[in-house]
């Protein structure tokens, strides 16, 4: 513990260690939170989920505090729902005759967005079992403008996505112009123009401005059959969601940011640890041993050197699409006879002259007893700090594989996330947050590994320590 306490309290002065450590106790604070508040079969649940769970979440949604930086304010989704009755919303379904019906729903809510939402949709469900239930959707506009937007009929689980409808783009464009007496002549989208103000700023996407106020969104109804319900939703989708944004599938990538967390400090501690472990292990039977299993040992090591070891690891998860942590173990196998064990065997082949060990053998103890506890002990602490170094390489060994789309395809970590920035071109289409959230965290988790390791190589090798 003394021995403890002395190699902290040296390694302490480092200021590069003193951040390494913090950020990597910020890294480990993250993964608790996130193995307590979303349990990893949980977490991998909802990013297989894909957009059909994310249903009421925008797509490629910027992070909610971007507002607080920009004098424009992005809009946030509103969610509107006849199944969870609040202040805006209201459902009536009137009898009229034995088998006929009335069904009234409003939405109404107050928007006052410095930009146009992303998409507009609505969800419905029924529980008829004949016929279909004849719906008119009507939109209000502040200043009580009414637009009929499309006569549906409901099956039992039924969408209307307003953004999608051409026809209705079409219609809305043509009114505006002939109220402004000026032709509209570039493809404003239905969330612009049901959203603009009706003026001759319109023309223009650089010059449009939002009309802010208070907007309605009501359906009139016949429903055919007795005892049938029908609820609506709608969802008007902003352009920010959360503290991290959305990806293509409208997925929150705050899971994945912070599950990317604990997987890539249980991979590359894991990996690490283990295989300088092995390693040394193997180094010291090699050398304690030597004759057979010493020349045994070598040949197996000189191959493992010349086979390449990154084109060999790609060629396999390419066939095979392993898991991450299947991934862990191939990547454990592939290095375990590395260039470590003629290393660790150099060492040990001095070690195995000093006089405690020849004192050990002489009272009888055995040949593991020797390796375990008066060769290894003795090599253990030099290895410290190029375990602590190495965590960085397997964190980007991991990213790496992921953004090569070899990783785990299901799983949700920081390489996946720039993989599908990248598939989904998020630096063309300006999406800069997509790719920066997770290569910051890898940063920060690799440049901790480093600077702390590199702190510790000063403190067990005193050759090292600065004059």
């Amino acid at each position: 513990m003394s021995t403890f306490k002395q190699t902290l309290r040296q390694l302490l002065i480092y200021k590069s260690a003193l951040i390494g450590l913090i950020i990597i106790i910020i890294l480990v604070g993250i993964s608790i939170y996130a193995i307590l508040a979303i349990p990893y079969d949980e977490a991998t649940k909802l990013w297989r989920a894909g957009e059909k769970y994310w249903l009421e979440s925008p797509r490629n949604a910027l992070p909610s505090w971007i507002n607080i930086f920009s004098s424009k304010k992005m809009p946030e989704t509103i969610v509107l729902d006849t199944k969870k009755p609040k202040p805006g919303v209201s459902k009536a379904i009137i009898p009229v005759a034995e088998k006929f019906s009335n069904i009234k729903v409003e939405f109404s809510f107050n928007y006052e967005y410095d930009d146009f939402p992303s998409e507009i949709n609505i969800f419905f469900e029924s529980n008829h079992t004949a016929s279909v239930p004849k719906l008119t959707v009507y939109w209000v506009k502040p200043d009580g403008e009414e637009i009929i937007l499309a006569n549906l009929l409901i099956s039992k689980d039924d969408r209307y996505y307003i953004s999608n409808d051409e026809k209705l783009a079409r219609e809305l464009k043509n009114i505006i112009s002939k109220k402004i007496n000026k032709t509209i002549d570039y493809e404003a989208p239905i969330t612009l123009l049901l959203f603009a103000q009706e003026d001759a700023g319109i023309l223009s996407p650089d010059t449009v401005k939002v009309m802010k106020g208070n907007y309605k969104l009501w359906i009139d109804g016949i429903i055919f059959e007795t005892n049938v319900n029908l609820d609506a939703k709608l969802v008007v989708y902003g352009k920010v969601y959360g503290w991290a944004g959305t990806d293509h599938l409208r997925r929150d990538l705050g899971i994945a940011l912070l599950w990317g967390a604990p997987i890539a400090l249980s991979f590359g501690v894991t990996a690490s640890v283990s295989i300088a472990l092995i390693q040394m292990f193997i180094g010291a039977v090699s050398a304690w041993f030597r004759g057979i299993t010493d020349n045994i040992v070598q040949r197996i090591t000189e191959i493992f050197m010349v086979i390449p070891f990154l084109p060999i690891l790609i060629m396999i998860s390419t066939f095979y699409k392993f898991n991450i942590w299947v991934l862990l173990v191939v990547v454990i196998a592939l290095t375990i006879f590395g260039g470590g064990v003629k290393n660790y065997r150099a060492m040990f082949l001095q070690i195995k002259e000093f006089p405690y060990v020849e004192a050990s053998r002489a009272y009888g103890a055995s040949n593991l007893r020797i390796v375990l506890y008066y060769l290894i002990p003795k090599v253990l602490p030099t290895i410290i700090p190029s375990m602590v170094l190495s965590v960085a390489d397997f964190v980007f060994l991991e990213a790496a594989l992921a953004i090569l789309g070899l990783g785990d395809p299901l799983t949700p970590t920081w390489g996946k996330i720039i993989d599908d920035a990248y598939s989904n071109g998020a630096l063309y289409k300006g999406l800069y947050y997509w790719v920066l959230e997770p290569s910051v965290m890898l940063a920060a988790a690799s440049l901790s590994f480093a600077m702390l390791g590199f702190a510790l190589d000063k403190i067990f090798n005193p050759k090292l320590k600065e004059i």
